[in-house]
């Protein structure tokens, strides 16, 4: 993820504005009224489409983890978002009473060796006295991120520890944001010699209400002094137990991706060293991980989304491989940030990191690093197949001699491991050893359906791309328009048929929290309650099915149109034992187009004459957005498809991606480059 406002990572944000027509005649201006064109298919013979082509790609931007796919309520549970200095700033904590009945400070007396600061709070007020304490006692509250979406019937666990000089008396509550309605509550109480030491609680509470501004409260009326750490609230029902927010686990698993890249992105080299995601840090015992600020997109972190979660990310979802970012994987540094790199002939220290985090994910459970990961409930090697070093870094000074140490080391320790430059080999041959290099591309509408045919004349031998970043941005793309996932939509097709030399490809940002907007646009929106996915989302569900499908051969023929672009796959739908030959086409014109599609290498009755669909992605106005009071106001469309056949005419519709799904026959079909043949798709 490039970050506009450092010129370091700033070069990937390329804004194309024409100022010479308005945005319709841009796109109209080649299409001409009653277009016709033609589709020739040749479905003998094809070439397979690599099992990693699409995923997903995941950076700490936008609130994505924190306050978003991590289910984690509480926002700086730990107390150390103000830093180690005290006394400190306990935001979005606050104080529920006033001076006269209570102090609330911070000192460095926690338990975690980790994260020392915790919450002291001094009660002046009583039960009882002269100084009686307020109706529903005087304490603290956290409302979470931009409030706790709190679901009647639901049951959330919180977990806190708690030291005192006296026994305690502490309402735990689950309240609106006002403290007025009240949710779900728990009474803990406990004697002094229980809790003369840091203790660990743990309560359930059920919500007998819903509301999607809530907050967590502890309070008493009884007076002494009680320190607070490590206050965490989760849904129960999170994704398999794992901690994952439900909704936004499924919006991805939804997308069928083939990798996961993480977590960032300039996110993980900070704009200095100093603050960089160290993956060290963030495993083990959530309540020991220090957390950290992270000074590009300008927000804390508890890192309980942490390496390991990641990880699981990847088993969870089921996806095939696991591609790290932003340094060698996701959390071992190159020794370059934004602003300070670390010189080649000190990095040594920070290629260890690098090893010691793969042990982490692949080595033996009796290993060093693996033993850790065993520890953690994981004793079998996460498949990690993938390692990025750097993120932009390429005109950096030390970065071919930093990546050159790394390269060599980690082929010696692990040479399967695929190792991805940061330089870009897709118009020239790289300087360098490298697997595959990374390729970032955020443009205008226009240049990126023009981007369709930027691999056709990429070299067929050398390292192979990843795409692990593209999207239309600025004003085409508002904070998701149609026209930008159109544009995306042709860029993809090309990404397909060039899937010989492109390996995998993944959208960026993939999150974003409404109610802290650092990029724009992104694939899924939310806030506490509300979700929905931007029509770029949808757009990639249309090439859910390519990885590891067959590329058929597909000759788009129009009448000097060059706003409509094609292809055609063959797929096989193994949950229903069907298969399928797909045609996505997307038209960028302002005019409908007459499509005549003609397929051969296809028996007389292969394609059935009921089953096949067609699905369409398309409005009323290019900018159309979706939003939370209109979530699908831009959707796909399905519907039964009547004249399938090998030769069909069909409509396509002004501004739209259409996909036809012709259920066939099973047949045998040729490779391309071998002698084999392949039952049915592929």
């Amino acid at each position: 993820m490039a970050f506009f406002k450092v010129p370091s990572c700033g070069v990937l944000l390329l804004l194309f504005f024409i100022a010479t027509c308005f945005l319709f005649q841009c796109f109209a201006a080649e299409v001409e009224v009653n277009q016709t064109a033609r589709l020739l298919v040749d479905a003998s013979q094809g070439r397979l489409i690599p099992e990693t082509l699409f995923g997903i790609f995941f950076e700490e931007i936008n609130h994505a983890g924190a306050g978003g796919l991590w289910a984690e309520l509480v926002s700086n549970r730990g107390f150390e978002a103000g830093g180690q200095n005290i006394p400190s700033n306990i935001d979005p904590w606050a104080i529920i009473g006033n001076d006269s009945s209570l102090i609330v400070s911070t000192d460095r007396s926690s338990c975690f060796e980790r994260n020392k600061v915790a919450l002291r709070m001094e009660v002046l007020c009583d039960s009882q006295g002269t100084n009686i304490c307020p109706v529903g006692g005087v304490g603290v509250y956290n409302p979470g991120y931009w409030g706790m979406g709190i679901k009647q019937g639901k049951t959330y666990k919180v977990v806190f520890y708690i030291r005192s000089l006296g026994s305690v008396n502490i309402l735990v509550s689950l309240t609106s944001s006002n403290g007025l309605q009240t949710l779900a509550t728990s009474n803990i109480i406990a004697s002094a010699s229980d809790v003369s030491n840091w203790t660990r609680v743990e309560t359930l509470l059920e919500a007998k209400e819903t509301n999607p501004n809530a907050r967590l409260q502890l309070t008493t009326s009884r007076k002494g002094v009680i320190w607070f750490d490590q206050v965490s609230a989760m849904p129960l029902d999170t994704y398999k137990g794992h901690g994952f927010r439900n909704v936004l686990f499924q919006m991805l698993a939804d997308l069928k991706p083939r990798f996961l890249r993480f977590p960032g992105g300039c996110f993980v080299e900070g704009e200095w060293l100093r603050n960089a995601f160290r993956w060290k840090a963030s495993v083990g015992p959530w309540e020991n991980r220090a957390g950290h600020f992270g000074d590009v997109w300008m927000y804390w972190t508890d890192d309980g989304l942490g390496y390991f979660e990641f990880l699981q990310v990847d088993n969870k979802i089921k996806l095939l491989v696991y591609a790290a970012s932003g340094r060698p994987w996701c959390a071992a540094h190159m020794g370059i940030s934004h602003t300070d790199e670390v010189d080649t002939s000190a990095v040594l220290p920070f290629v260890q990191e690098a090893l010691d985090g793969i042990e982490f994910a692949r080595g033996d459970a009796n290993s060093t690093w693996g033993s850790v990961r065993a520890a953690m409930g994981h004793p079998d090697p996460f498949d990690l197949r993938y390692v990025a070093v750097g993120n932009e870094d390429c005109p950096k000074k030390n970065y071919r001699g930093n990546y050159l140490k790394f390269y060599d080391a980690i082929k010696r320790a692990y040479p399967d491991i695929g190792i991805i430059s940061n330089c870009d080999g897709s118009s020239s041959p790289l300087d360098h050893k490298a697997d595959f290099y990374d390729f970032h591309i955020y443009t205008s509408a226009n240049d990126m359906f023009s981007k369709t045919h930027k691999f056709d004349h990429t070299s067929r031998t050398g390292p192979k791309a990843f795409v692990s970043e593209y999207a239309v941005t600025g004003n085409d793309a508002g904070t998701g328009s149609l026209l930008a996932a159109l544009a995306e939509g042709g860029f993809l097709i090309g990404l397909e048929k060039n899937s010989d030399v492109v390996a995998m490809a993944s959208y960026a940002p993939l999150f974003v929290n409404a109610n802290d907007r650092r990029w724009k646009p992104d694939a899924i929106v939310f806030n506490s309650a509300q979700l929905y996915g931007t029509p770029s989302y949808w757009v990639q569900q249309f090439f859910r099915e390519s990885s590891g499908a067959t590329l058929l051969n597909a000759t788009l023929l129009t009448n000097s149109s060059s706003s409509i672009v094609a292809s055609a796959i063959s797929w096989e739908d193994s949950e229903n034992a069907k298969s399928y030959l797909r045609i996505k086409v997307v038209n960028l014109g302002s005019s409908s187009v007459n499509l005549k599609v003609s397929v051969d290498g296809l028996g007389p009755n292969s394609i059935k004459l009921s089953g096949s669909t067609k699905t369409q992605l398309t409005s009323t106005n290019l900018k159309d957005e979706n939003s939370f009071m209109e979530p699908n106001k831009v959707v796909p469309s399905l519907t039964l498809l009547e004249n399938a056949a090998k030769d069909m005419d069909v409509v396509i519709s002004p501004y739209s991606f259409t996909s036809f799904d012709l259920l066939r026959e099973s047949v045998s079909m040729k490779m391309e480059g071998t002698d084999s043949f392949s039952r049915s798709s592929i």
